[in-house]
Parts: C-alpha cells; sequence; structure tokens
C-alpha cells in the first residue's frame, strides 16, 4: 500500500530516534526535552492513583472535552472568559494536530519562527501547509519581517513559543508580545501560543502570555508532561468557542477523549496545597543545573561557541558561531560515538532553509555531575 502524499516527504522524528540510542549504558542525554524522572511528584499524585479503583465511573466512556472538575478548575486557573473554551487532549502535541486538522488546508500559509519546534513542523507539514519562516532576534520574532509576511501574504496562523523557545530558549520581551498581538489583530491572524515551558521560569519576572492581548485572535496552549509526568499524556488547548468547538469534532473522530482516569488525577494534583512547593523546588533544581551546564560551556569550549543565557524552560542554544559551513550533523553524530547525545540545528529548519550551526543541549535530565563528564566529551569533538 502506497502512502499517502502529505506524508511522502515527512522524516521521522530525530529526536525521538536518538532517544533510543541516547538510552545505551554509558551515553549522556542532553538531547530530549525531557524532566527528571526523580523529580516526576508521584508522592502527591499516590493517593489519588490508589484511589481510582474505588471510583469506576472514571473509566467509563468520557465527554471528548474533558473532564467536567477539571475543565472547571482550568476556566477559574487561566481566568477563562464566557467567550473562550477549553478542550482537554491528548498531549499539547494533540492539541496541534487537531488545530492542522481542522483549520489547515493544503498550501495555506503559516508562520512559524526559524529555527522552531521539530514537532510542530512535521504536524503543519503532514497537513501540507505553505510554511514561511521568521526570523529570530534576542527578544522574539523579528517583528519587520513579520509585519511583512503579513501584508505580501494571505496568512492564516502564526505559530509561536514566547516563553523559553523550543530549541533556543528566548523568551519574548513584553513589547514584542504587545506587537505580535497587535499584528495578528490587525492583520486578522491567529495566534497559536505554545507554552509548554511557561512554569520552569528559575531567573527574571513573569510576563503576560501573548494571547491575552489579543484573546479573540488565540489559541493557546498549554502542556502538564514538564510540571506533572509526560505520561499522564495530558495538555490543553483554549479559545474562541467556536475554534474549540471544531476542533472538538476533530478529537470525537480521533480518539473520543482523553484518559478521564489520569484526568482526575492530574486535577488532585493541581489542587494538592503541596504542589507549588512542587515547582518551586523543580525550578530551583533546574537553575542550578542550567548554571553548571552554562559554566562548564565557557569554561571548556572554544571561542567560537556560543551559549545564548535564558531564565527558564529546558534547552541552551549552542552557536557554532564562525563555523558557517559546519556539517553540524556530523558534530552530533561524532558527539553521540564519544558518549554525550545533543540534538543538531538542522532539525529545527525546513529544507533548503538558511541554517544556523547550533546544538540544542537539555540541561533538566543529567545530573551536575553529568553535565561535567558531557562537555568534556562534547569538547573533543567541537571543531576548534
Amino acid at each position: 500500500m502506497k502512502l499517502a502524499h502529505s506524508l511522502q516527504n515527512i522524516q521521522p522524528s530525530y529526536i525521538r530516534e536518538i532517544l533510543r540510542a541516547a538510552s545505551a549504558p554509558g551515553v549522556i542525554s542532553l538531547a530530549g526535552g525531557l524532566p527528571d524522572s526523580t523529580q516526576f511528584p508521584l508522592s502527591l499524585m499516590k493517593p489519588s492513583l490508589q484511589a481510582l479503583a474505588e471510583q469506576p465511573s472514571l473509566f467509563q466512556y468520557g465527554n471528548t472535552q474533558g473532564f467536567e472538575p477539571l475543565l472547571d478548575y482550568f476556566g477559574n486557573a487561566y481566568q477563562l472568559t464566557n467567550q473562550q473554551k477549553a478542550l482537554v487532549c491528548t498531549g499539547s502535541q494533540q492539541a496541534l494536530d487537531l488545530i492542522a486538522r481542522a483549520f489547515i488546508n493544503p498550501g495555506d500559509a503559516i508562520i512559524m519562527e526559524a529555527p522552531s519546534y521539530l514537532g510542530a513542523l512535521q504536524v503543519f507539514g503532514l497537513a501540507q501547509a505553505n510554511i514561511l519562516s521568521v526570523g529570530q532576534n534576542k527578544d522574539g520574532p523579528d517583528l519587520n519581517q513579520l509585519e511583512t509576511l503579513f501584508v505580501q501574504q494571505d496568512i492564516k496562523m502564526f505559530y509561536g513559543v514566547p516563553d523559553f523557545h523550543n530549541p533556543t530558549g528566548v523568551c519574548w520581551s513584553l513589547w514584542v508580545r504587545k506587537e505580535v498581538a497587535r499584528l495578528c489583530q490587525q492583520y486578522n491572524v491567529t495566534l497559536v501560543e505554545d507554552i509548554p515551558y511557561r512554569e520552569l521560569r528559575f531567573a527574571g519576572t513573569a510576563l503576560p502570555i501573548a494571547s491575552s492581548f489579543c484573546p479573540e485572535h488565540a489559541l493557546v496552549l498549554r502542556s502538564y508532561s514538564k510540571i506533572a509526568t509526560p505520561g499522564i499524556r495530558i495538555g490543553l488547548v483554549y479559545g474562541n468557542q467556536e475554534w474549540i468547538d471544531a476542533l472538538i469534532k476533530v478529537k470525537q473522530g480521533s480518539d473520543l477523549h482523553t484518559s478521564v482516569p489520569m484526568q482526575a488525577v492530574l486535577l488532585h494534583l493541581l489542587q494538592h496545597n503541596e504542589f507549588n512547593l512542587h515547582l518551586q523546588n523543580l525550578r530551583v533544581l533546574y537553575g542550578r543545573r542550567y548554571q553548571k551546564l552554562m559554566e562548564q560551556l565557557k569554561l571548556k569550549l572554544p571561542a567560537q561557541c556560543t551559549a545564548n543565557p535564558v531564565d527558564g524552560g529546558m534547552f541552551i542554544w549552542l552557536t557554532l558561531t564562525e563555523l558557517a559551513d559546519c556539517d553540524i550533523l556530523a558534530v552530533a553524530q561524532a558527539a553521540l560515538k564519544n558518549g554525550v547525545a545533543v540534538v543538531p540545528s538542522c532539525v529545527f529548519y525546513q529544507p533548503k532553509e538558511k541554517q544556523v550551526s547550533a546544538l540544542r543541549l537539555n540541561f533538566t535530565h543529567a545530573r551536575e555531575e553529568e553535565l561535567v563528564l558531557a562537555v568534556d566529551r562534547l569538547k573533543a569533538v567541537v571543531p576548534h
């Protein structure tokens, strides 16, 4: 049986593939966006997990939109208006898939930052969108480029990760957030705001979400994989009621509903009086690991390697500034052979797009002593 046309040009996720190699004995992984499994709040979740056996109603088919008590919690927590609605998804990745299937026709123009989240590139590629790229500055997308694209093209949506961008770690400034919102309003473009790392800020001051300045032109994606556990597979999308109703129709034909028992467990966790302390401890731990990795990179790598500082999230973007023609994939492969897994920048760009030679480094999964050894191994393969 032949593949669908939409799948023929889509490559397997490099990151999902490399995770298998990165799990080999002796390999230190800085590759995947993995939270530290030793920090999962399982002790806080234990009472609700044990209570599931006494609640058979949770194991019946559920409402496609989500577990009603959890939806009520989200409505209050995120201050949703009467014009907004929320949908619980099987991970925020499913929210991206539902958006693409509900709203994108082949050839529709959408905008993404370059580089951008690989999972979003795959989803929109499968939908056969015409993906246009906007450059990224230290405080967010290039606003002049963005407006030029809005003027020149009939743009359906702009996908962005304003808080600790994947892969670069960039956090949009308040000015950029307001300007992106203004442009989306002016040119009637939907902002798809993906904020899975927002709660992982360990320095600086939290900024309003970009969509708060254009709620009528936005869909917001949230994830609980980074602050609870990835294995429960729960995400959220909210926005205009009519848009969410469209997503519900697609989800009905996709998986009927997200796991109701896991939604109930997540609700208990979010309401637990020690959950905020869990988040605080997580931020402190990840902040220490970030500082250790940055310290080692600056101390041991050559001058042409530039690590962008971040105030949160999970990643450092290590740019090889003086090596524009560097085969960054070969560097990543050599690093893996030397016992450290990293992700090359080429996987975060569209084919034939102008690329920066860089490596994405995760600092949340490895312990501090492993980060020290990882940089030693990386130093041995980075061109001088």
